[in-house]
């Protein structure tokens, strides 16, 4: 009895939970390759890096169509079919022997599945099935996606430094196909397939999210995609959301995300232990980020956002004292609070979203997550050029917490109430225009 008292919304929020962790783990696991790569092709770490550049950009220029497309033909379509794309790239890695064919397998095609299943999915999932508790629940779901990246680390350092880096591209493939099954049997598209309602759904919210569905489903995904960006980049919000988001991904997943490894591997740490480090990154993310979805349901959003990017500014500015050959405590200080601010910023961006833009606010953030990719993109290619120019990774360093001081004061200037309250009118059509 107890089991048919929980909304059937938590068990959508388990599945989604569960496919981003993968496809977070897909995703990163290109940074424990650059490394077993330049030892084997004789590849320099920028040429390496520029698959990853490649992955990252498509990873969020895909992101608002899939949430488009996720409108029209449903998640459960969408999400199986990203992974079994996921599948086929990181298969066909094992082949690989000139760069391009490194670019093509894991920039494009994995760079594309795992762009199906990005944090516009998180918007997607928590639009659909929640009206009470969106913040918690994305800030959840934002934990899977960023820990998934990090915590499988270790066991892809391992599997490179003692099986062969095709190991790491053969484990990746088998764990994208098995989680395909508990999508198709799991994943509903909205609550109206299983005769239930949004979580905290009322009357007026139920009408509302039925005419936002009908619209959509009637819909070309790709032009109302396109046609939601045009609408945006006509407000200042807009702006403001998406350049803070670039920095945000560059700081995290196209700097720390790809280039701490190797970084730490330049002064002597074993490629296992840098890993292990990430690790306790996403084991520390997880809480970092349910708390910040905690606070988004009670404090101004752009306050959050104002810490957790001054905050991050700080220590990368520290982090090139920090790095040795063991650990030690000033480094683990670093990685816990790196940890707890690591995709902290997703909860209180994604209200924002939803707060300014209506209905169209899952599309809204995956343009502004694909600025997100697309900052990590650019770092993640600029980081390995300057490491083969001047020898270390120290201007990345800097630079970075730079643009995070930087990304503080344009949330400074936003304007937005409580994100609990979405008590400001929306900017843009909703889809039911």
């Amino acid at each position: 009895m107890g089991l048919r008292r929980i909304h059937r919304a938590w068990w959508v929020a388990v599945i989604a939970f569960v496919a981003l962790l993968g496809a977070g783990s897909f995703r990163a696991a290109p940074s424990v390759l650059i490394d077993p790569l330049r030892d084997e092709f004789g590849w320099s770490r920028g040429t390496i890096s520029a698959a990853v550049s490649v992955n990252l950009i498509l990873y969020g220029l895909t992101s608002p169509f899939a949430a488009a497309l996720m409108e029209r033909f449903g998640m459960r379509v969408i999400v199986a079919n990203a992974l079994t794309l996921v599948a086929i790239g990181s298969g066909l890695t094992i082949f690989v022997r000139q760069p391009w064919q490194l670019i093509a397998c894991w920039g494009v095609i994995v760079g594309l599945g795992t762009g199906s299943m990005a944090l516009a999915f998180v918007a997607t999932v928590t639009n659909r099935w929640f009206v009470r508790r969106r913040g918690l629940v994305t800030g959840v779901l934002t934990a899977g996606g960023a820990a998934g990246q990090l915590v499988f680390l270790p066991i892809l350092a391992y599997l490179a430094d003692n099986v062969g880096w095709k190991a790491v591209s053969l484990t990746v493939t088998i764990a994208a196909l098995s989680v395909v099954p508990f999508v198709l049997w799991l994943l509903r598209n909205h609550p109206s397939d299983v005769g239930t309602t949004a979580y905290g759904a009322d009357d007026d919210d139920v009408a509302a999210m039925a005419v936002a569905a009908t619209a959509a489903a009637n819909s070309c995904a790709g032009r109302r995609a396109v046609r939601v960006l045009g609408q945006a980049m006509h407000t200042r919000m807009f702006w403001l959301l998406a350049g803070t988001f670039a920095i945000c991904g560059a700081s995290t997943n196209g700097l720390i995300g790809t280039h701490f490894i190797p970084a730490a591997h330049d002064h002597g740490m074993a490629t296992t232990t840098a890993a292990g480090l990430l690790a306790v990154i996403g084991v520390f993310d997880i809480a970092g980020t349910i708390a910040s979805g905690w606070l988004t349901d009670r404090i101004d959003s752009r306050l959050l956002l104002i810490v957790y990017y001054a905050g991050r500014g700080v220590s990368l500015m520290f982090l090139p004292l920090l790095f040795a050959e063991d650990v030690r405590p000033p480094m683990l200080f670093f990685i816990v609070f790196y940890g707890l601010d690591w995709v902290a910023t997703v909860p209180p961006t994604v209200a924002l979203c939803r707060q300014h833009f209506g209905e169209d606010g899952s599309i809204v953030f995956g343009w502004v997550l694909a600025s997100h990719q697309i900052g990590a993109g650019i770092i993640a290619a600029l980081a390995g050029l300057s490491r083969d120019q001047l020898g270390s990774y120290d201007v990345a360093w800097y630079a970075a917490g730079t643009l995070c001081v930087v990304a503080a004061g344009m949330a400074l200037v936003m304007r937005g109430g409580r994100s609990a309250e979405p008590d400001v009118v929306p900017v843009l059509a909703t889809a039911a225009d």
